[in-house]
């Protein structure tokens, strides 16, 4: 084999290969981060919060410069029907103080920020290139191709970290068959706003933020929403399966007007003005679509590896990227060490992905993703239990107060749930967030 170019190369410089390149500059490989877009971000759109504290590994007082936009001190979980809202909300101050919690950031400040770290410890980004497939020798891949001129990259290894759907991936044979229910869009509007409207509107004050994670608003579509606070903007949006999507005659943006229009959101959003709208693709089914992570000279991090927690309370993908990130820039120094770039010797990387949250986490709540988006779930849930509420807080005077049990027994059978579905339902429940 001719000398490689450098150590290794990291496909797609989003936070797991920004992860994976400062892992391995910092012990003394060299290293490509190569990236489709302008700009590290410049390809992502992101609706969520960020959970960083990964990063306490890899960049202590990482709170101190990173690009947040608000520290999320609110969580609150909506419940809608077209005309009635359920909102179940937590503050903690806690929360909007070191170690902190959450965070909302723009994605393209996030990216960009964690792929110069990679630089500054001695990676090498290179924008504006896609690596347009592999390059093998003897079954082991030993590099990339790009859309550059002569622009192939040789390697010892290649971290793919190149999005969900990813080619490279697919190329090397590490994806079984593709199946868009395993997958969703989530689509969002950035809406401007004055600070101090936003302030007012949500309850807070300085940098502290709320996060509201919605049940129900999508058109009848299953999936859910969000609204997220920023400094002075708001992401409003939705996630939706895409087999639903593709039955129906809605428009992913006619779904958000509608939300926007909800008597528990327009009050969040009136008089604001959207500055932009987005899309993108989600590995939504968890541990189920994972594809196989190490192959000879290759391994896979990040949304190209399905690592993203969609479990309805628990929504988390970035912390899940980057600390993949880490533990195959981690893996591929091992190898690198044993002079063995074989699945064998990268294995350390599944070892770590095992031994830590990221597949721990997946595991636990891997029947999660099914149970929130099923049919009762999105569809008759809702109305029955608004309905409850509705009823146990009415006064109907002179007729008496029915009761809790004959209140909701009426809505469970209005809404068309059986007791066996009730049952089989929360025994899922149970399993999946046990």
């Amino acid at each position: 084999m001719p000398d490689p170019d450098v150590d290794v190369v990291v496909v797609g410089a989003g936070p797991a290969g920004a992860a994976a390149a400062t892992v391995l500059a910092r012990a003394g490989h060299s290293v490509i981060l190569l990236e489709r877009g302008p700009f590290a971000g410049s390809k992502n759109m992101y609706g969520g919060v960020v959970y960083p504290r990964i990063l306490d590994q890899l960049h202590p007082q990482w709170w101190e410069d990173a690009p947040v936009q608000r520290w999320i001190t609110r969580r609150s979980t909506m419940v809608l029907t077209d005309d009635q809202a359920l909102t179940v909300d937590f503050r903690s101050e806690r929360w909007g103080r070191p170690p902190f919690n959450g965070a909302t950031a723009y994605r393209p400040d996030w990216d960009h920020w964690l792929a110069a770290k990679a630089q500054a410890d001695g990676a090498t980004l290179v924008c504006s290139t896609t690596a347009t497939g592999l390059l093998r020798e003897g079954g082991q891949v030993v590099g990339v191709t790009t859309d550059r001129p002569d622009g192939d990259l040789r390697a010892h290894v290649v971290i793919a970290c190149d999005g969900v759907n990813s080619f490279l991936a697919k190329e090397a044979g590490m994806y079984g068959e593709v199946d868009a229910a395993n997958y969703t869009v989530g689509v969002k509007e950035t809406i401007a706003l004055p600070k101090d409207v936003i302030d007012a509107r949500f309850g807070v004050r300085g940098r502290e933020g709320q996060d509201i994670e919605i049940l129900g608003g999508t058109g009848g579509v299953n999936g859910g929403a969000f609204v997220y606070t920023n400094l002075d903007t708001l992401a409003v949006g939705c996630v939706l399966k895409l087999p639903k999507l593709s039955a129906q005659a809605l428009r992913p943006e006619e779904i958000i007007d509608g939300l926007k229009r909800h008597p528990a959101i327009r009050p969040l959003v009136e008089d604001g003005e959207v500055k932009e709208y987005s899309a993108h693709v989600i590995p939504e089914a968890g541990l189920s679509m994972m594809p196989q992570m190490t192959g000879d000279g290759m391994l896979v991090a990040g949304d190209a590896a399905a690592m993203c927690l969609a479990a309805g309370i628990w929504l988390e993908g970035v912390n899940f990227a980057m600390a993949s990130g880490m533990y195959a820039g981690e893996a591929a120094v091992e190898a690198l060490a044993a002079g063995d770039a074989s699945a064998a010797g990268l294995a350390g990387y599944e070892r770590r992905l095992r031994d830590t949250f990221v597949l721990r986490d997946h595991r636990k709540l891997r029947r999660a993703p099914e149970l929130v988006l099923s049919d009762r779930v999105q569809h008759l849930y809702p109305e029955m239990i608004a309905n409850t509420v509705e009823r146990m807080f009415r006064v109907d005077n002179p007729a008496p107060k029915p009761g809790l049990r004959r209140i909701f027994s009426d809505e469970r059978r209005r809404a068309g749930v059986t007791l066996r579905d009730l049952a089989r339902d929360a025994l899922d429940g149970l399993r999946s967030f046990g």
